[in-house]
């Protein structure tokens, strides 16, 4: 009787654990359950602005189950999270591709992309650099500084990348004439692998740079300092906001004149790839 009861109670022990795990298994996930949205859409419009120019309108559709809107402007600063109707500026002439990423349950998404051509660039936030964007030929527009051998500055891949290290320094600057009391800003994409006993530092400032020399300005304006602690690990991004020396982005002059925008690099080890910059700008703020 004993074995028939142990056998019994064996079975039963069974169909529990066989019905716990049935009741555990995780539902499907499949159109029409719920847990994703069915036609998911991305449709916007840009429209311009009246009596604003370089500024547009972005609108998205209203679509039934969007949780989020993710917008890329196409000026480099890459996807960010934004409201479903927005405002955007564009202080540069040029063409842009913009596209609205629409997230709804369950992760799912979807795309779409519109082209607008921006005719002319505001006249106080224009970007005052040239060759900013690390093309073909814009190292011309940049004059390479020398300080010290071991590191180097040169194009590749729209970004002008800082090489090298054993105690070397180099720098790039162009001239930029600038009114006295008007606020500026400078910025620019970086990134890199990390680096070890390494600074990146930009400057602006009224003297004037002499070859084979270190730049004698006291005005850092942003900057990686690996013994600050920003620069060490792998970094991706805007510099203003991966900066941790200096005394910020923005900025005023005393005088109306020429000044010079340098960025440099030094240091034991800038890292296997280098550090890497573009979309360098130096503007007026609106």
């Amino acid at each position: 009787m004993k074995t028939k009861i142990l056998a019994i109670g064996a079975l039963l022990a069974g169909v529990v654990a066989m019905s716990i795990y049935s009741g555990c298994k995780p539902e499907k996930v499949s159109t029409g359950n719920g847990l994703t949205t069915d036609n998911l859409a991305a449709n916007f419009t840009v429209t311009p602005i009246p009596n604003k120019p370089n500024y547009y309108a972005l609108k998205a559709a209203e679509v039934p189950g969007v949780l989020g809107y993710k917008w890329n402007l196409g000026d480099g600063g890459g996807s960010a999270a934004g409201k479903a109707i927005d405002t955007v500026f564009y202080p540069d002439a040029g063409a842009y591709t913009i596209t609205l990423t629409t997230i709804g349950k369950g992760g799912g998404s979807a795309s779409s992309t519109q082209n607008i051509s921006v005719a002319t660039s505001d006249p106080n936030a224009g970007n005052l650099v040239q060759g900013g964007k690390m093309q073909a030929g814009d190292d011309a527009k940049w004059t390479h500084l020398q300080i010290s051998p071991g590191v180097t500055m040169a194009i590749n891949n729209g970004y002008m990348w800082a090489s090298g290290g054993n105690g070397g320094h180099a720098a790039i600057y162009q001239a930029i004439n600038v009114v006295a009391g008007k606020k500026y800003k400078v910025d620019m994409l970086v990134q890199g692998s990390g680096a070890t006993d390494t600074w990146f530092e930009v400057y602006a400032d009224f003297a004037v740079p002499v070859q084979g020399q270190d730049y004698p300005s006291s005005n850092k304006l942003i900057s990686l300092n690996t013994w600050a602690g920003c620069g060490k690990g792998q970094f991706s991004g805007k510099l203003s906001a991966i900066s941790c020396s200096g005394s910020g982005n923005t900025f005023t002059f005393t005088k109306s004149g020429t000044v010079y925008l340098l960025i440099k690099s030094g240091g034991s080890n800038l890292g296997t790839t280098g550090i890497g910059f573009t979309n360098v700008e130096f503007r007026g703020v609106n």
